[in-house]
Protein backbone atom coordinates (compact mmCIF):
# COMPACT_ATOMS: atom_id res chain seq x y z
CA UNK A 1 0.00 0.00 0.00
CA UNK A 2 1.50 3.33 -1.08
CA UNK A 3 0.58 6.92 -0.24
CA UNK A 4 1.48 10.10 -2.09
CA UNK A 5 0.29 13.71 -2.00
CA UNK A 6 -0.64 16.13 -4.77
CA UNK A 7 -0.85 19.88 -4.38
CA UNK A 8 -4.08 21.48 -5.52
CA UNK A 9 -3.80 24.88 -7.25
CA UNK A 10 -5.45 28.13 -6.19
CA UNK A 11 -9.09 28.49 -7.33
CA UNK A 12 -9.36 24.71 -7.57
CA UNK A 13 -12.96 23.79 -8.44
CA UNK A 14 -13.40 20.66 -6.37
CA UNK A 15 -17.15 20.54 -7.10
CA UNK A 16 -16.43 20.01 -10.84
CA UNK A 17 -14.26 16.98 -10.05
CA UNK A 18 -16.78 15.49 -7.64
CA UNK A 19 -19.67 16.05 -10.06
CA UNK A 20 -17.88 14.32 -12.94
CA UNK A 21 -16.97 11.25 -10.90
CA UNK A 22 -20.33 10.96 -9.14
CA UNK A 23 -22.46 10.86 -12.29
CA UNK A 24 -23.23 7.17 -11.64
CA UNK A 25 -25.45 7.26 -8.57
CA UNK A 26 -25.03 3.50 -8.08
CA UNK A 27 -21.26 4.02 -7.62
CA UNK A 28 -20.06 0.62 -8.80
CA UNK A 29 -16.53 1.82 -9.67
CA UNK A 30 -16.43 5.21 -7.92
CA UNK A 31 -17.41 6.36 -4.45
CA UNK A 32 -17.61 10.11 -3.91
CA UNK A 33 -18.26 12.27 -0.88
CA UNK A 34 -17.53 15.91 -0.10
CA UNK A 35 -13.97 15.13 1.03
CA UNK A 36 -13.15 11.74 -0.44
CA UNK A 37 -13.01 10.04 -3.82
CA UNK A 38 -12.41 6.30 -4.29
CA UNK A 39 -11.82 4.93 -7.77
CA UNK A 40 -11.51 1.29 -8.83
CA UNK A 41 -9.36 0.35 -11.81
CA UNK A 42 -7.35 -2.52 -13.21
CA UNK A 43 -3.65 -1.75 -13.65
CA UNK A 44 -1.68 -4.44 -15.50
CA UNK A 45 -4.29 -6.95 -14.38
CA UNK A 46 -4.16 -5.97 -10.70
CA UNK A 47 -7.34 -4.64 -9.04
CA UNK A 48 -6.51 -1.25 -7.53
CA UNK A 49 -8.52 1.24 -5.51
CA UNK A 50 -7.16 4.77 -5.48
CA UNK A 51 -8.45 6.43 -2.30
CA UNK A 52 -8.12 10.22 -2.44
CA UNK A 53 -8.67 12.33 0.68
CA UNK A 54 -9.38 15.91 -0.38
CA UNK A 55 -8.36 19.02 1.54
CA UNK A 56 -8.59 22.65 0.36
CA UNK A 57 -4.99 22.78 -0.93
CA UNK A 58 -3.92 19.15 -1.28
CA UNK A 59 -4.99 15.60 -2.05
CA UNK A 60 -3.65 12.63 -0.11
CA UNK A 61 -3.72 9.56 -2.34
CA UNK A 62 -3.61 6.02 -0.94
CA UNK A 63 -3.15 3.05 -3.25
CA UNK A 64 -4.81 -0.21 -2.20
CA UNK A 65 -3.78 -2.97 -4.62
CA UNK A 66 -4.87 -6.62 -4.58
CA UNK A 67 -1.40 -7.67 -5.69
CA UNK A 68 2.08 -6.36 -6.29
CA UNK A 69 2.46 -3.32 -8.52
CA UNK A 70 5.60 -2.80 -10.57
CA UNK A 71 7.26 0.60 -10.61
CA UNK A 72 5.69 1.34 -13.99
CA UNK A 73 2.26 0.34 -12.66
CA UNK A 74 2.74 2.57 -9.62
CA UNK A 75 3.53 5.44 -11.98
CA UNK A 76 0.34 4.66 -13.93
CA UNK A 77 -1.66 5.00 -10.71
CA UNK A 78 -0.04 8.37 -10.04
CA UNK A 79 -0.88 9.45 -13.59
CA UNK A 80 -4.45 8.30 -13.00
CA UNK A 81 -4.66 10.53 -9.92
CA UNK A 82 -3.57 13.56 -11.96
CA UNK A 83 -6.25 12.77 -14.54
CA UNK A 84 -9.00 12.12 -12.02
CA UNK A 85 -8.29 15.43 -10.30
CA UNK A 86 -8.12 17.44 -13.54
CA UNK A 87 -4.50 18.48 -13.05
CA UNK A 88 -3.16 17.81 -16.53
CA UNK A 89 -4.10 21.02 -18.34
CA UNK A 90 -3.26 24.36 -16.74
CA UNK A 91 -6.28 26.60 -17.53
CA UNK A 92 -4.38 29.87 -17.17
CA UNK A 93 -2.70 29.97 -20.62
CA UNK A 94 -6.11 29.83 -22.30
CA UNK A 95 -7.50 32.49 -19.95
CA UNK A 96 -4.60 34.78 -20.86
CA UNK A 97 -5.00 33.94 -24.56
CA UNK A 98 -8.74 34.69 -24.51
CA UNK A 99 -8.71 37.63 -22.09
CA UNK A 100 -9.50 40.24 -24.76
CA UNK A 101 -11.67 37.96 -26.88
CA UNK A 102 -15.27 39.16 -27.20
CA UNK A 103 -16.70 35.66 -26.91
CA UNK A 104 -14.42 33.79 -24.52
CA UNK A 105 -13.16 36.70 -22.41
CA UNK A 106 -16.46 37.00 -20.50
CA UNK A 107 -16.74 33.20 -20.22
CA UNK A 108 -13.34 32.79 -18.60
CA UNK A 109 -14.12 35.59 -16.16
CA UNK A 110 -17.44 33.96 -15.27
CA UNK A 111 -15.85 30.52 -14.81
CA UNK A 112 -12.48 31.08 -13.09
CA UNK A 113 -10.41 28.00 -12.48
CA UNK A 114 -12.43 25.78 -14.84
CA UNK A 115 -10.50 22.60 -15.64
CA UNK A 116 -10.80 19.47 -17.73
CA UNK A 117 -11.56 16.48 -15.51
CA UNK A 118 -10.45 13.19 -17.03
CA UNK A 119 -11.05 9.48 -16.84
CA UNK A 120 -8.49 7.44 -14.90
CA UNK A 121 -7.03 5.74 -17.98
CA UNK A 122 -6.93 6.28 -21.72
CA UNK A 123 -8.80 3.01 -22.34
CA UNK A 124 -11.56 4.11 -19.98
CA UNK A 125 -11.84 7.46 -21.78
CA UNK A 126 -12.04 5.86 -25.22
CA UNK A 127 -14.57 3.22 -24.21
CA UNK A 128 -16.66 5.89 -22.47
CA UNK A 129 -16.60 7.94 -25.66
CA UNK A 130 -17.77 4.94 -27.71
CA UNK A 131 -20.46 4.06 -25.17
CA UNK A 132 -21.74 7.64 -25.20
CA UNK A 133 -22.04 7.97 -28.98
CA UNK A 134 -25.44 9.34 -30.02
CA UNK A 135 -27.28 8.54 -26.77
CA UNK A 136 -28.27 10.63 -23.77
CA UNK A 137 -26.14 10.82 -20.64
CA UNK A 138 -28.33 8.70 -18.37
CA UNK A 139 -28.45 5.82 -20.87
CA UNK A 140 -24.69 6.10 -21.44
CA UNK A 141 -24.08 5.86 -17.68
CA UNK A 142 -26.29 2.76 -17.52
CA UNK A 143 -24.36 1.08 -20.35
CA UNK A 144 -21.04 2.03 -18.77
CA UNK A 145 -22.14 0.40 -15.52
CA UNK A 146 -23.11 -2.75 -17.41
CA UNK A 147 -19.72 -2.82 -19.14
CA UNK A 148 -17.91 -2.51 -15.79
CA UNK A 149 -19.94 -5.29 -14.19
CA UNK A 150 -19.50 -7.57 -17.20
CA UNK A 151 -15.80 -7.01 -17.96
CA UNK A 152 -14.35 -5.54 -14.78
CA UNK A 153 -13.32 -7.24 -11.55
CA UNK A 154 -14.23 -6.57 -7.96
CA UNK A 155 -11.58 -5.28 -5.58
CA UNK A 156 -11.30 -6.93 -2.15
CA UNK A 157 -12.94 -3.80 -0.70
CA UNK A 158 -16.07 -4.47 -2.77
CA UNK A 159 -15.59 -1.63 -5.27
CA UNK A 160 -15.60 -2.67 -8.91
CA UNK A 161 -12.57 -1.92 -11.10
CA UNK A 162 -12.93 -0.47 -14.58
CA UNK A 163 -11.72 -3.10 -17.09
CA UNK A 164 -8.60 -3.03 -19.19
CA UNK A 165 -8.59 -4.14 -22.82
CA UNK A 166 -7.43 -7.64 -21.82
CA UNK A 167 -10.59 -8.02 -19.72
CA UNK A 168 -12.97 -6.54 -22.29
CA UNK A 169 -11.89 -8.97 -25.04
CA UNK A 170 -13.33 -11.83 -23.00
CA UNK A 171 -16.82 -10.50 -23.74
CA UNK A 172 -18.83 -11.49 -26.79
CA UNK A 173 -21.04 -9.30 -28.93
CA UNK A 174 -24.06 -11.11 -27.48
CA UNK A 175 -22.92 -10.35 -23.92
CA UNK A 176 -23.29 -6.66 -24.70
CA UNK A 177 -26.29 -6.66 -27.04
CA UNK A 178 -28.28 -8.69 -24.50
CA UNK A 179 -27.76 -5.77 -22.11
CA UNK A 180 -29.08 -2.98 -24.37
CA UNK A 181 -25.91 -2.20 -26.34
CA UNK A 182 -26.60 -1.68 -30.03
CA UNK A 183 -24.77 -4.19 -32.20
CA UNK A 184 -22.71 -1.43 -33.83
CA UNK A 185 -21.66 -0.01 -30.46
CA UNK A 186 -20.78 -3.49 -29.12
CA UNK A 187 -18.74 -4.30 -32.22
CA UNK A 188 -16.82 -1.01 -32.01
CA UNK A 189 -16.12 -1.46 -28.30
CA UNK A 190 -14.78 -4.99 -28.72
CA UNK A 191 -12.92 -4.10 -31.90
CA UNK A 192 -11.02 -1.41 -29.98
CA UNK A 193 -10.38 -3.77 -27.06
CA UNK A 194 -9.00 -6.48 -29.35
CA UNK A 195 -6.67 -4.06 -31.14
CA UNK A 196 -5.34 -2.68 -27.84
CA UNK A 197 -5.02 -6.07 -26.14
CA UNK A 198 -3.14 -7.54 -29.13
CA UNK A 199 -0.73 -4.61 -29.28
CA UNK A 200 -1.82 -3.68 -32.78
CA UNK A 201 -3.06 -0.34 -31.43
CA UNK A 202 -0.70 1.31 -28.96
CA UNK A 203 -2.21 3.93 -26.67
CA UNK A 204 0.99 5.00 -24.91
CA UNK A 205 2.54 8.29 -26.03
CA UNK A 206 6.24 7.95 -26.83
CA UNK A 207 8.85 9.40 -29.19
CA UNK A 208 7.77 6.77 -31.73
CA UNK A 209 4.02 7.05 -31.07
CA UNK A 210 2.81 10.64 -31.02
CA UNK A 211 -0.68 11.92 -30.29
CA UNK A 212 -1.06 12.54 -34.03
CA UNK A 213 -0.15 8.92 -34.80
CA UNK A 214 -2.52 7.63 -32.12
CA UNK A 215 -5.30 9.82 -33.53
CA UNK A 216 -4.74 8.48 -37.04
CA UNK A 217 -4.72 4.89 -35.78
CA UNK A 218 -7.97 5.42 -33.88
CA UNK A 219 -9.65 7.03 -36.89
CA UNK A 220 -8.78 3.92 -38.91
CA UNK A 221 -10.87 1.78 -36.54
CA UNK A 222 -14.34 1.11 -37.93
CA UNK A 223 -16.98 2.83 -35.80
CA UNK A 224 -14.65 5.52 -34.44
CA UNK A 225 -15.02 9.00 -35.92
CA UNK A 226 -13.46 12.42 -35.28
CA UNK A 227 -15.74 13.26 -32.32
CA UNK A 228 -14.88 10.01 -30.53
CA UNK A 229 -11.16 10.53 -31.14
CA UNK A 230 -11.18 14.12 -29.92
CA UNK A 231 -13.30 13.28 -26.89
CA UNK A 232 -10.93 10.40 -26.11
CA UNK A 233 -7.91 12.68 -26.43
CA UNK A 234 -9.56 15.20 -24.13
CA UNK A 235 -10.68 12.78 -21.39
CA UNK A 236 -7.85 10.28 -21.80
CA UNK A 237 -4.70 12.26 -22.50
CA UNK A 238 -5.60 15.75 -21.37
CA UNK A 239 -4.57 16.89 -24.84
CA UNK A 240 -4.79 20.68 -24.97
CA UNK A 241 -5.93 21.19 -28.57
CA UNK A 242 -8.94 18.94 -29.22
CA UNK A 243 -11.52 20.28 -31.68
CA UNK A 244 -15.04 19.24 -30.62
CA UNK A 245 -16.73 20.86 -33.63
CA UNK A 246 -18.91 17.77 -34.10
CA UNK A 247 -20.41 18.07 -30.63
CA UNK A 248 -24.01 19.26 -30.62
CA UNK A 249 -23.66 21.08 -27.29
CA UNK A 250 -20.57 22.97 -28.49
CA UNK A 251 -22.58 24.18 -31.47
CA UNK A 252 -25.54 25.06 -29.25
CA UNK A 253 -23.29 27.10 -26.96
CA UNK A 254 -21.83 28.94 -29.93
CA UNK A 255 -25.33 29.67 -31.23
CA UNK A 256 -26.19 31.20 -27.87
CA UNK A 257 -23.00 33.26 -27.69
CA UNK A 258 -23.35 34.45 -31.29
CA UNK A 259 -27.03 35.30 -30.76
CA UNK A 260 -28.08 33.41 -33.88
CA UNK A 261 -31.32 31.58 -34.68
CA UNK A 262 -29.73 28.24 -35.59
CA UNK A 263 -26.64 26.31 -34.54
CA UNK A 264 -23.58 26.84 -36.74
CA UNK A 265 -22.86 23.80 -38.88
CA UNK A 266 -19.79 21.65 -38.27
CA UNK A 267 -17.49 23.28 -40.88
CA UNK A 268 -18.24 26.75 -39.53
CA UNK A 269 -17.86 25.54 -35.93
CA UNK A 270 -14.49 24.05 -36.84
CA UNK A 271 -13.43 27.38 -38.34
CA UNK A 272 -14.51 29.29 -35.25
CA UNK A 273 -12.71 26.92 -32.87
CA UNK A 274 -9.57 27.01 -35.02
CA UNK A 275 -9.05 30.62 -33.86
CA UNK A 276 -8.36 29.30 -30.36
CA UNK A 277 -5.69 26.74 -31.25
CA UNK A 278 -3.61 25.48 -29.47
CA UNK A 279 -6.14 25.84 -26.62
CA UNK A 280 -9.27 24.33 -28.19
CA UNK A 281 -9.77 21.84 -25.35
CA UNK A 282 -10.23 24.62 -22.82
CA UNK A 283 -12.43 26.48 -25.29
CA UNK A 284 -14.67 23.39 -25.40
CA UNK A 285 -14.68 23.19 -21.60
CA UNK A 286 -15.91 26.77 -21.31
CA UNK A 287 -18.56 26.25 -23.97
CA UNK A 288 -19.85 23.11 -22.22
CA UNK A 289 -19.87 24.85 -18.86
CA UNK A 290 -21.88 27.74 -20.30
CA UNK A 291 -24.75 25.32 -21.00
CA UNK A 292 -24.49 22.32 -18.70
CA UNK A 293 -23.66 21.37 -15.12
CA UNK A 294 -20.08 20.12 -14.59
CA UNK A 295 -19.61 16.43 -15.40
CA UNK A 296 -22.11 16.22 -18.28
CA UNK A 297 -21.08 14.37 -21.41
CA UNK A 298 -22.72 15.49 -24.63
CA UNK A 299 -24.11 13.30 -27.39
CA UNK A 300 -22.20 12.85 -30.63
CA UNK A 301 -23.78 14.67 -33.56
CA UNK A 302 -22.66 12.35 -36.36
CA UNK A 303 -24.09 9.28 -38.13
Amino acid sequence: MKTFALELPANYRLHDVLAFHSRDTESVAEEVSATRLRKGMLINGVPVVLDIALAPTSASCKVDADGKLSKSAQQRVREAALSILGLRIDPEPFCAFAAKDDMFGPLTLAQPGLRIVQSATVFEALTWAIIGQQINLSFAISLRRTFILQAGRQHSSGLWCYPEAADAVKLSIDDLTSRKFSRAKAETLLRLANLVASGDLRLDVSPTNSIEQISAALLAVKGIGPWTVNYGLLRGYGYADCSLHGDVAIRAALQQLLGEDVKPDMPRTEQILARYAPHRTMAAAHLWASLHPPGDQQDEDSP
